[in-house]
């Protein structure tokens, strides 16, 4: 049975895999478009609806599963400024504030994505709940990811490195 951090690993790249297929099935779908609109002169609108559809799933899945904490925007300015304690506390507060809106709102969202079955798609016929419900997982990840986050800096630990030092101390070590 393979260990854990093999099962991890492999999540992980099955997570990053996910965006990079949607971008290229985002890709095919362009070129598509173009032959079918300037070749064949018979323009296609299914192409479009997938390229909708990628995008939002690659945006809503990119950030929620996909990214690592050292991936997050931060106003380095004055994250960068403080002490490590200071910047755990940043964390800290940062995570309950973003627990508490996306637990406050996922059950607004849930009706949403739930009463979006009574509509499809104009050219695949994809009912609307299924093209939203990414929603409703970059929602539930998210809460967890800064509950984690919550933890780790309750626990005293660190953030990852992040900004153009840790990129560059990053590469030169590998």
């Amino acid at each position: 049975m393979p260990s854990f951090t093999r099962l991890k690993q492999v999540a992980r790249v099955l997570a990053d895999a996910v965006p990079a297929i949607l971008l290229a099935a985002m890709f095919l779908c362009f070129i598509i478009q173009v032959l079918m609109r300037y070749v064949m002169n018979t323009p296609v609108g299914w192409t479009v609806e997938v390229c909708v559809i990628a995008w939002l799933w690659i945006l809503l899945w990119g950030q929620s599963v996909s990214a690592r904490e050292e991936d997050e925007i931060r106003f380095d300015i004055l994250y960068g400024s403080v002490s490590p304690a200071v910047r755990r506390w940043f964390r800290m507060v940062f995570s309950v504030f973003l627990v508490g809106i996306y637990a406050w709102s996922l059950p607004a969202l849930w009706d949403f994505v739930t009463f979006m079955k009574i509509q499809k798609t104009s050219y695949l016929d994809i009912r609307f709940n299924w093209v939203y419900a990414i929603a409703l997982v970059f929602s539930v990840v998210s809460i967890i990811r800064y509950l984690w986050v919550f933890w780790t800096a309750a626990q005293g630990h660190d953030a990852p490195e992040a900004g153009a030092d840790a990129v560059v101390r990053k590469d030169l070590v590998e």
